[in-house]
């Protein structure tokens, strides 16, 4: 079929189609979802189960390891990990990677249909177990609400008004807060009191735990009617609290407020806190609407805080801690801009080579392709972001290949006096099909990280999907619209004939003949050529070896983390003073604008490479915002010096945003084994080793440290005499100290807890603790609680717990300060691989490394398919086997480029250069492809050997050296992207000496391949 016969002769139809791709595609691209990076599903849910009053090994062997067993049986779990700390349980499930967030629904009620069937199994005690599945939720607006001279009820409120109203806005999903106090009513008695006056705790407890029941009197008929019966006596107010009546012995009745004061506050100590620019305050996150826009949603909030912004009172201020739709505007911009700045360059590329209409036909048809694109991504869920963006930058080059072959064939055959019609028809009908294989193997080389399902794969997604609508989008330009173009625009020029009348030769000039005599040289010494190219690729792969290695490099995310250690089981009051010192080191640092703080926990999820800590009151972090990412570098490296020499005895380091998956504790070495004291001590070892290491940071354990414990030991003889169990020894300690929750306030829709507890003084005096009166049923009064426990000692435990699947292990972590987290591995691993393991104790590597290993395993397992396409499709383009084989032994050598340009740049190899060298694999294929046909065309024209093979590399110098140079040039604005630099600088290098590679190996190859005689050309 004359394809491009008949796009010429219905013009007007390919013009109208070429119009609608055009309007089509901006308007596809204008609704498109705008996101900062790609999404990636976060398949992990996490089983909280609280067990009050237990030790952590309690809670392990009793809840955490009854649950583990029943999540075991799901055949689609990948792993089990657990955290078992002191009265509570939380177990973090991670599914396997073939499931996404189209399945993991039904996965994840399964996983609540399994914890329920463990409930039974739970001891006595246990609260019923949570399954948290919106784990992974990204709260895209993340603010902190503070109010220089307003209490927490007062923000409270207003945090209320404002989560009410922005819940209307258009795309918002969820709002969440951070920091949020609970309140409570405090009864606080003295212990003196009480005993004076004979009157048990617990019938202070009881009265008030059914108090305020909510009870069933029934209902009564009266006539026609049938009427409830409701009872009044429920509290109403904390007066009425403090009214209630109390028989003391001798049956005297006291108002509670006699004997006990009656207060409502909030709850303490307070589990999470939030600071912002030194205040205290309530966080607010909030999240898009699943298929929503957060570009869409962050104008809407910002119009709608905008009109609230009038009747906010004078003080209370909206602090931004990440605005995720301002990210991504500024992001998709500068992204936008890079694509102009590559479409430019590859133009002027090509006006510079083969003219000024040449370059207008080909950069129109460049500019459709990308237009036309969007039309299809959008409905395949592509979103514009980092990867997807960069991923047309990446192909524009591919994307040129298809038009560059066509409108040179046809400017070839026009010079030689051949119609313009003529010419695409001839030029299109001779390289379509071969064009196709050769554009289909280039997709190919994507493919495998489309098809890898990790989380890895699945960020860089769309990278593979714009790159294959793209590329078939352009093949189908190049055989369409280009040669219809190229009648209308190329008609008339020069046919190059001589003042004789006759044909220049097309290919006389000095950089063709240059070429072709250096060729002829190569050719007729074959085996110098040859080992040449094979010790230049030994000294490259040594090259290579010198390379550093990566994963994902570091976010250019003006905003850094502190993260502060403080010993296991610190009050949260002491790590809120601790952090409030760090924070006034860090605010006189130059170029530090402000700073938001959380204590107890990590934040919100305010970007989704984030991942917050689990609760901890010894644990806080620091968001800290710079003026510019060009300075975070510096900044980071200062502060991170500055917290060293002032707080050396804390554990407090500084990380920057990472782009893709991943994130702290890069380097992970994990010890399992049975006995807790000996896991300890391999930790200790292996920490030993990494302190001594001239580059590491941030060394700690997540077993953190052990604990003090006070444990009373009950004399059994005489709490049984006295008729005092251990329940009702806890509990009085409990209430002196803590508190005892007894009952429930009811205040409209609140349910506030009601706690008992010895007053503030009595509190924090834990030498009063043998003293301590206890009600004895038996002697009918209150008795010093000495009186049933012999002593009270002072013990070490493990507060934490971690297991992972059912296996206890712990966690020794490590990150470097400078350089490379596997040249810190390098030196760290035949140290701690070194260290002797008893018996049922294994050593594994998790961190960077095993993110890489899981993330180049998801690559690897899919590559040899793919590799077995594209050389099926070689052997199908040629009919033959020596081709394709000739192809690929060329393959490897890229190598040489990509060393060359990756130690020349300093950068590392990490994922992004491996996927920079499959798509470097895919275009070396390609122009190979299109030279060695044109030696089989020249062939079957009736040419010897030597001269076909010359002629064919003259013949295909320009468009094979404009497609590197196009693609190689294009890719200028990535090497200034963080993420892309490494992918770009890959493609570059490697593409440079590919040029070289398919210009003069190939030719070389054919020669010795097919047996070529020496002769002259």
């Amino acid at each position: 079929m004359d394809i491009a016969a008949i796009s010429i002769k219905n013009k007007t139809v390919t013009l109208v189609l070429t119009l609608v791709m055009l309007v089509g595609g901006y308007l596809a691209y204008d609704k498109m979802s705008r996101l900062e990076d790609p999404e990636f599903t976060i398949k992990e849910a996490l089983v909280i189960t609280p067990y009050p009053g237990a030790s952590a090994e309690e809670v392990e062997e009793e809840v955490t390891d009854v649950i583990e067993i029943n999540i075991q049986q799901m055949g689609q779990l990948l792993q089990v990990r657990s955290e078992s700390k002191r009265g509570l349980s939380i177990i973090t499930v991670e599914i396997k990677e073939q499931y996404d967030k189209t399945t993991l629904p039904q996965v994840w009620d399964e996983l609540r249909r399994k914890v329920n069937d463990a409930a039974g199994e739970l001891p006595p005690g246990t609260s019923p177990s949570v399954v948290i599945d919106d784990y992974g939720d990204v709260y895209g607006v993340f603010m902190v609400i503070t109010g220089d001279g307003y209490s927490y009820a007062e923000l409270k409120d207003y945090v209320d008004y404002l989560r009410r109203e922005l819940l209307l806005v258009e795309d918002v999903g969820k709002i969440s807060t951070f920091g949020e106090r609970e309140e409570a009513i405090y009864v606080e008695f003295s212990r003196d009191r009480l005993s004076q006056l004979g009157i048990s705790p617990e019938l202070i407890v009881n009265e008030l735990n059914q108090k305020n029941l909510v009870v069933d009197a029934g209902r009564v008929r009266m006539g026609d009617e049938y009427l409830s019966l409701a009872p009044t006596g429920a509290y109403d107010s904390v007066r009425e609290i403090e009214a209630l009546m109390i028989r003391g012995q001798g049956n005297q009745q006291f108002f509670l407020r006699d004997i006990a004061q009656v207060r409502r506050a909030y709850l303490e100590p307070q589990e999470t806190l939030i600071r912002h620019k030194g205040m205290p305050g309530i966080g607010l996150g909030i999240s898009t609407v699943s298929g929503g826009n957060v570009v869409t949603m962050g104008e809407a909030l910002d119009n709608k805080i905008r009109q609230l912004n009038q009747d906010r009172p004078i003080g209370i201020e909206l602090g931004i801690v990440s605005m995720q739709p301002e990210a991504v505007t500024t992001a998709i911009d500068s992204f936008i801009i890079s694509l102009i700045e590559a479409v430019a360059i590859v133009v002027a590329v090509l006006f510079f080579f083969m003219g000024l209409r040449s370059a207008m036909i080909i950069g129109f048809v460049l500019l459709l392709t990308i237009s036309g694109s969007f039309i299809f991504l959008d409905p395949m869920g592509v979103a514009l972001e980092r990867i997807s963006l960069g991923a047309l930058i990446i192909a524009l080059g591919m994307l040129v290949d298809n038009a560059i072959v066509v409108v040179d064939g046809m400017l070839v055959r026009m010079q030689k006096g051949q119609s313009a019609e003529s010419s695409a028809s001839d030029v299109v009908k001779q390289s379509m099909w071969p064009l196709f294989g050769a554009t289909l193997i280039a997709i190919l080389a994507f493919a495998a990280i489309g098809t890898s399902d990790d989380s890895t794969g699945e960020f860089c997604r769309s990278l593979f999907q714009v790159v294959m609508v793209s590329l078939l989008l352009s093949w189908v330009t190049a055989i369409t619209v280009t040669p219809l173009l190229g009648v209308m625009f190329l008609q008339g020029k020069d046919t190059n004939e001589n003042a004789d009348g006759e044909i220049r030769d097309p290919y006389a000039g000095a950089f063709f003949q240059h070429y072709r005599a250096f060729l002829d040289k190569c050719l007729q010494h074959r085996s110098a050529s040859i080992l040449t190219v094979l010790l230049i690729f030994a000294a490259s792969l040594w090259g290579f070896s010198k390379v550093d290695q990566s994963f994902f490099p570091s976010s250019t995310r003006p905003q850094f983390m502190v993260d502060l250690w403080l010993p296991q089981g610190t009050h949260i009051e002491q790590t809120e003073k601790k952090i409030m010192e760090v924070e006034q080191l860090i605010a006189k640092q130059a170029g530090v604008t402000q700073m938001t703080s959380v204590v107890g926990e990590g934040a919100l999820r305010f970007l989704l490479t984030y991942t917050p800590e689990n609760p901890n009151t010894g644990y806080a972090q620091i968001l800290v915002d710079v003026a510019s990412s060009d300075i975070l570098d510096s900044v980071v490296a200062e502060v991170d010096q500055q917290l060293l020499e002032h707080f050396p005895t804390l554990e407090v380091s500084t990380y920057k945003f990472e782009v893709g998956p991943g994130g702290k504790g890069k380097v992970e070495a994990k010890f399992s084994g049975p006995d807790p004291l000996q896991l300890r001590r391999l930790a200790e070892q292996a920490m030993a080793i990494m302190h001594e290491d001239h580059d590491a940071k941030a060394i700690r354990t997540n077993w953190r440290h052990r604990v003090k414990t006070i444990r009373p030991v009950i004399a059994d003889e005489q709490a049984n005499l006295n008729g005092i169990s251990r329940s009702m020894i806890a509990q009085t300690i409990r209430q002196g100290f803590q508190g005892q929750e007894v009952g429930v306030y009811r205040e409209g829709d609140l349910l506030l807890p009601i706690l008992v507890r010895a007053e503030l003084q009595e509190q924090s005096d834990v030498a009063s603790l043998e003293n301590l009166q206890i009600w004895s049923p038996v002697a009918n009064k209150m008795i010093p609680l000495r009186q049933v426990v012999s002593r009270f000692d002072m013990v070490f435990e493990d507060e934490i717990i971690q297991r992972q699947d059912r296996k206890r292990s712990i966690s020794i972590y490590a990150d470097p300060i400078n350089g490379y987290a596997t040249e810190l591995l390098a030196r760290l691993r035949p140290q701690i691989e070194a260290m002797p393991l008893p018996p049922g104790y294994n050593l594994e590597w998790g961190g960077e490394y095993e993110d890489t290993a899981k993330a180049q395993g998801g690559l690897i397992t899919s590559i040899p398919l793919f590799v077995g396409i594209m050389v099926l499709i070689t052997i199908t383009l040629f009919n033959s086997l020596r081709i394709p084989l000739m192809i690929w032994l060329c393959v490897p050598m890229a190598v040489i480029g990509v060393a060359f340009g990756l130690l020349l740049s300093n950068q590392a190899f990490g994922f992004m250069s491996l996927l920079g060298f499959l798509s470097l694999m895919g275009m070396l294929i390609k122009n190979e492809i299109v030279l060695i046909e044109e030696i089989n065309l020249q062939l079957a024209g009736g040419k010897k050997l030597i001269p076909a093979i010359l002629d064919s590399g003259t013949s295909r110098l320009r468009p094979v050296s404009m497609a590197a140079l196009t693609t190689a040039l294009g890719m200028i604005p990535l090497v200034f992207d963080a993420f892309f630099a490494s992918m770009a600088i890959t493609i570059i290098g490697g593409l440079i000496f590919a040029t070289i590679l398919t210009m003069i190996v190939v030719p070389v190859l054919y020669a010795i391949f097919f047996s070529a005689e020496l002769q002259a050309s």
